[in-house]
């Protein structure tokens, strides 16, 4: 058995959760034992593969989870993934509300962890969506049309921040709102920064 190797930074991490605690120490637990590195990204216990980022542990209000960065291409036997929202398109979780559930999955985790690690070392990717499939709010599409400068620092950003803007402006249900978040964000757009930069 290889040296199980903890990180400080996780240690620290779990110390200071409040709700989800016992539950993610458990799924730590087993993730140990699953050959990856642990490490602290995103303020989340990350598990890597070959510096390949494989899954988080998180905890919600209503749950706690691991999330397979690539869950998408995962099989699913068990039918056990979740989508978070619509907008996820390659993570998937797989939630848990007690250590039980945890120690009676076990070996389920386990082979979709390994899985999980298949994937990355045989270096599929998951299909994402192309940016030309989004909707560009017509509120949006005419702020264009008003400054060039503003459709071009648009489409300089990477395709995830401008994915996160055309979420954001069209999650709005009235054109009003729609066009102040726009109005909002245009200096941002134009320093080439993301929604939450």
């Amino acid at each position: 058995m290889a040296n199980i190797i903890t990180n400080p930074k996780v240690d620290e991490f779990l110390t200071e959760e409040k709700k989800w605690q016992e539950e993610l120490k458990a799924l730590r637990e087993i993730l140990l034992h699953c050959e990856l590195t642990e490490e602290l990204k995103w303020g989340k216990p990350c598990y890597t593969f070959d510096k390949k980022n494989i899954l988080l542990i998180h905890g919600f209000k209503e749950y706690c989870a691991i999330l397979f960065i690539k869950g998408a291409l995962l099989k699913d036997t068990k039918g056990i993934l979740v989508q978070q929202t619509e907008n996820v398109q390659a993570a998937r979780q797989i939630r848990f509300t007690s250590v039980e559930k945890i120690i009676e999955m076990e070996d389920t985790l386990k082979d979709y962890i390994n899985e999980a690690i298949e994937i990355e070392k045989a270096g599929l990717e998951v299909e994402l969506k192309k940016n030309e499939e989004y909707i560009i709010p017509e509120e949006l599409q005419s702020k264009f049309n008003e400054l060039p400068e503003l459709k071009t620092a648009f489409e300089a950003l990477t395709p995830g921040r401008q994915r996160a803007y055309i979420f954001y402006f069209s999650q709005a249900k009235q054109s009003k709102t729609r066009t102040s978040r726009i109005e909002k964000y245009m200096q941002q757009i134009l320093d080439g920064k993301g929604l939450n930069d």
